[in-house]
């Protein structure tokens, strides 16, 4: 069985919140772990972060916006073959020019006082899986894998 939850939300720093909250109770079914349910809305929190930093520019719900249409990010989350939680956040925004070295530790295109430039490290230290697609001017996908230690039969 294949349990889904897609939505989308406005690219604004206060939605990381409401993002976070969303994959948590999303997992609450399958009794997580509380080391678990951290892991799982601190990656949430940096995939989401990324995507209204980085991937628009947005800064506090600010940026320059076309009227007052804001971006939007595309967060699905799916439980799979009983403990496999798959969590993919989407935003159509400048892209990334080098993966390889946007996932180094401290490499960061923000400021570097506001920026410690950990976000991926710390996506790929609390995730089973981390995988990045971007394509420069289109946007960025990231999905992440964990393997929940869910009782047998759920």
């Amino acid at each position: 069985m294949r349990n889904v939850l897609k939505m989308e939300f406005s690219a604004l720093a206060e939605n990381e919140a409401f993002a976070r909250a969303a994959a948590a109770a999303f997992v609450m079914p399958f009794d997580p772990t509380v080391e678990e349910l951290t892991e799982i809305k601190t990656a949430v929190s940096e995939a989401v972060s990324n995507c209204v930093i980085h991937g628009y520019g947005v800064l506090c719900g600010e940026g320059n916006f076309a009227g007052n249409e804001v971006p939007t990010i595309v967060m699905e989350c799916a439980l799979e073959k009983g403990n496999r939680l798959t969590i993919k956040i989407e935003d159509k925004g400048v892209g990334i020019d080098d993966i390889d070295q946007a996932m180094e530790p401290l490499f960061t295109t923000g400021d570097d006082e506001e920026r410690s430039g950990m976000g991926f490290t710390v996506m790929q230290s609390f995730m089973d899986r981390l995988k990045v697609r971007s394509v420069k001017g289109e946007g960025t996908t990231v999905i992440m894998t964990k393997y929940l230690d869910v009782p047998d039969g759920i």
